[in-house]
Formats: structure tokens, C-alpha cells, sequence
């Protein structure tokens, strides 16, 4: 006699399951809880006074130049071209041979009252700058982009750690019962690692990333199918809880069954909040052109930017948005020059919106690469100038959120090589948003594998500097 389908799913068979589809959103969205009875997405008192409620972190895939951007290198115009040698075990990992420094092929102007450095090709970011917090003491421990991006997601290089955004959603819950708490706004192609890179480790399923779709519908069968009512969804529904109960009682144990249950659940809400939410026409012809909808090249990503905004808005408590990659080993003028046109409306226009609408002081937004770039060439010569990786040295910045607004942290060697003033670990960093999200790191744990297991794997301190 056949077993049914249904006692033979396991976790894995599920989690292999998932799409892009609404009841697959639904099921990463809202798994069954180790308190059964209680909803895991509740919201959640945090540990301390929280200065910011929801987190937007714009994630730049490939490595960001630091050195191009952010954080000018006067020293490397006099070293231009000169013969560059490495003092790290950076060497062996990277293309060997002889390298020279390069200077950047970006001019750079002091931005805003506070003066931030900023390459003149990030014309809109410069209108905002005073709204923004420079760091530049953040290291990483590896040069390899999958490991890093792993790194700085989740705070472990080799993947299978629950995302900073789980870990968020964890600790504080969301604050709409209708729509996942944890949302990711991806490139067409996922990153370098995929998936893993907000996903939920060993935290219940729960509290997984929710991707939507970066062409076409966002989410997959939104819409019920024709001839069926809302009325006869609900009838369905009860009908299938009433059977799943029964059929639970006498399968103890099988958390999976009471995932499906409340994931139908979820997508049955998701049905009539989700459509408007996606609706970008809703917002009025002024804001669709602060972000650059509309207009090439800012129009994708510009999109991803106000959704980021109205799902925040709705709830929706942390939402990463990638954007790439900025890997530029050569032709650095002109790939990160392109990069920059892409986000640069996008990213000021949603700072100034947030600010508009109130929403900036209670939403935390970040923006940072896995890693920066190094200020030699490699092994190029000629007009093709690039940068190799470079985990020793790495602008981040802050918006919102109880950050110091205007000020500039921290600061890295004369050619941009490392950082040496107010240098920390990646661990920190994490540390830091969590704090200034109201979590500590040391009280957010998940017993698993036999210990108590936290974000920033065995401890960190908060950067108290890029707090106000």
C-alpha cells in the first residue's frame, strides 16, 4: 500500500521547493514555530530603546572601490603607475606578477555642509549628503566574492547561516501579519552564492528572505485562478485546515504539516494586500521621477528603490536590495561609471523620500560591497585600469536611523590599502545594526548544534562612533 505523499515530505523536500511563486513566498515567509500556537512573525519587544524600526540595505555586488567613490587617495596620482608590492597574504589569492598603482580616473568634491567626500559623478547622492554617515574601518576576511558576500549577509564565509534580515525578523517579528517580514529585491540574477545569501540557517523557516521577481510579475500567481471567489478560497481553506488537524494529531512531531498550513494562510492575505502594495502607479508622477522611474538607466533599480519604500512603509520589517556587480578588474572608468548612473537617482531620490515622509529617523539604510578594491592594477597595463579585491579596506555608509548624520568614521592608509582609525571587524558592523535596532547580539541567540548561537558567531562590539 502507496504511503501518501504527505508523510513522506521532509524539510529539505520543501525547502527545495521553493520559487517565485505566491505559495512559495508564503512558505518561506511563515513556517510553523517551535511554540506551535504562537505566530513566529508577532511583533516583538526589542532589548533596548531601538533607534530605528525597519532596516533598507543596499547591498553593491562585486566590491565597490572605496578609493573611486568615497574615500579619495591624493597619494595615488603621485604613485601612478609605479610598481606596487604587496605586504599580505593577499598575493598568492589574487594574479600574480607585477602590479602598479593607479590613480583614480574619478575627480572628487567635498559634499554638503559637512564636507563628505564624494566623486562628482554621484551627482544626485551629493544633495543628500549631509543625511549621510561615512565608515571607513570595516574589514572582511576573505577575497573571493562568495565567501565574502556570505561574510557580510550572514556573518559566516562558508554559507548556511541564518541573513542579518532573519536574524532582524527574529528578534523583533513584523509589524504586518499580511506580508513577509523579511523581503529581498534582487538583480535579475541572484548574487554570487544565490539563494543562501538571506536565508534563514538554522533559524525556523519562518524567517527566510521572500524574493520577488526583478522582471515581470513580482510574484507568481498572485491572482486566484478565474471562477474562484475569495468565498470559495475561504470554504477551501477551512475545509483543508479541518483535514490537516486531523490528519497532525496523528503524526506528532511533523512541523513541516503545520508550515504548509499556515503558509495557505499567509498567501490567503497576501491576495488582497499585495497587489496595491506593488502597484507603483499609485505613487504620483513627482515621486516616480525623484527616484528615476521612467528613464534609462535608473528605471530598475529606481523601482526597486520605491518598493523598498512602500513595503517598509507597510511593515515589512528588513528589505535588501542588490544592485551590480562592481567588479571592475579593468575598464574601472567605465564600469563603475555606468554602475553609479544606474543607483545614484535612485538611492538619493529614496533618501529624500524617506525624509519626506517621515520615515528616515525610524528606518536604518545601509550601503556597502562585500569587500573594497586594492589601489594597484594587477598585472593590466595600458588604458584598461582596474582594482583587485581588497578586504583591509572598504567604505560603508549609513542613513536614518540614529547614525551621525554628516560625519565621516574612521579612515584607511594614504593609498587606500587598509584601514588603520576606528578599525573593526565586519562582526561589529552587525552588532551595530542590531543595536541600533534595539537587539543585542548577546541576548539574540538560537540554540543549535549543541550552543547558543548568535549573528556575529562569538561576540562583537558596537562601532560607538556612528551612533548619535
Amino acid at each position: 500500500m502507496m504511503t501518501p505523499l504527505l508523510t513522506k515530505l521532509t524539510r529539505r523536500d520543501s525547502l527545495y521547493g521553493l520559487g517565485a511563486s505566491l505559495g512559495s513566498v508564503a512558505f518561506t515567509s511563515l513556517l510553523a514555530a517551535e511554540e506551535k500556537k504562537a505566530e513566529p512573525l508577532m511583533p516583538k519587544k526589542p532589548h533596548a530603546p531601538a533607534k530605528a524600526k525597519a532596516c533598507i540595505f543596499l547591498m553593491m555586488e562585486g566590491g565597490p572601490s572605496h578609493i573611486d567613490t568615497f574615500d579619495p587617495k591624493p597619494k595615488l596620482t603621485e604613485l601612478h603607475l609605479k610598481e606596487f608590492h604587496r605586504t599580505d597574504k593577499m598575493q598568492s589569492a589574487m594574479s600574480s606578477g607585477k602590479r602598479y598603482f593607479v590613480a583614480s580616473p574619478f575627480q572628487f568634491i567635498k559634499a554638503g555642509q559637512c564636507g563628505a567626500d564624494m566623486a562628482t559623478n554621484w551627482k544626485h547622492l551629493a544633495s543628500v549628503a549631509d543625511d549621510l554617515c561615512f565608515y571607513r574601518g570595516c574589514q572582511v576576511d576573505s577575497v573571493n566574492h562568495p565567501t565574502a558576500m556570505y561574510q557580510m549577509n550572514t556573518g559566516n564565509r562558508f554559507g548556511g547561516d541564518p541573513a542579518i534580515g532573519s536574524w532582524v525578523t527574529y528578534g523583533l517579528g513584523s509589524e504586518n501579519a499580511n506580508l513577509p517580514g523579511f523581503v529581498v529585491l534582487p538583480e535579475v540574477s541572484h548574487p554570487q552564492g544565490g539563494a543562501a545569501n538571506w536565508g534563514n540557517g538554522f533559524l525556523p523557516a519562518d524567517f527566510q528572505g521572500t524574493p520577488l521577481r526583478a522582471k515581470g510579475l513580482p510574484i507568481l500567481d498572485l491572482a486566484p485562478p478565474r471562477g474562484v471567489t475569495r468565498e470559495h478560497q475561504r470554504a477551501n481553506l477551512d475545509l483543508l485546515a479541518t483535514l490537516n488537524e486531523y490528519h497532525k494529531e496523528n503524526h506528532p512531531g511533523r512541523d513541516d504539516l503545520t508550515a504548509r498550513m499556515e503558509s495557505y494562510e499567509l498567501a490567503f492575505r497576501m491576495q488582497a494586500e499585495v497587489p496595491s502594495l506593488l502597484d507603483l502607479s499609485k505613487e504620483d508622477k513627482q515621486t516616480q521621477a525623484l527616484y528615476g522611474i521612467g528613464e534609462e538607466p535608473t528605471d530598475a533599480f529606481g523601482r526597486r528603490c520605491l518598493l523598498a519604500r512602500r513595503l517598509i512603509q507597510q511593515g515589512v520589517r528588513f528589505v535588501q536590495l542588490y544592485a551590480g556587480t562592481w567588479d571592475s578588474h579593468d575598464y574601472i572608468e567605465k564600469a563603475h561609471g555606468n554602475l553609479v548612473k544606474q543607483v545614484d537617482q535612485p538611492i538619493a531620490g529614496l533618501i529624500a523620500d524617506l525624509k519626506r515622509t517621515g520615515l528616515l529617523d525610524s528606518t536604518l539604510v545601509v550601503w556597502c560591497g562585500e569587500f573594497g578594491r586594492s589601489p594597484d592594477n594587477g598585472v593590466r597595463m595600458g588604458t584598461a585600469f582596474g582594482r583587485d579585491h581588497n578586504p583591509k579596506g572598504m567604505t560603508v555608509w549609513f542613513a536614518g536611523g540614529g547614525v551621525k548624520s554628516g560625519h565621516t568614521i574612521g579612515a584607511t592608509d594614504e593609498t587606500g590599502s587598509e584601514a588603520v582609525e576606528c578599525v573593526h571587524h565586519v562582526r561589529d558592523l552587525h552588532v551595530t545594526i542590531l543595536r541600533l535596532m534595539g537587539l543585542d547580539d548577546t541576548r539574540l541567540t538560537y540554540f543549535h548544534g549543541g550552543r547558543f548561537k548568535q549573528l556575529s558567531q562569538f561576540g562583537g562590539q558596537v562601532i560607538k562612533e556612528l551612533i548619535a
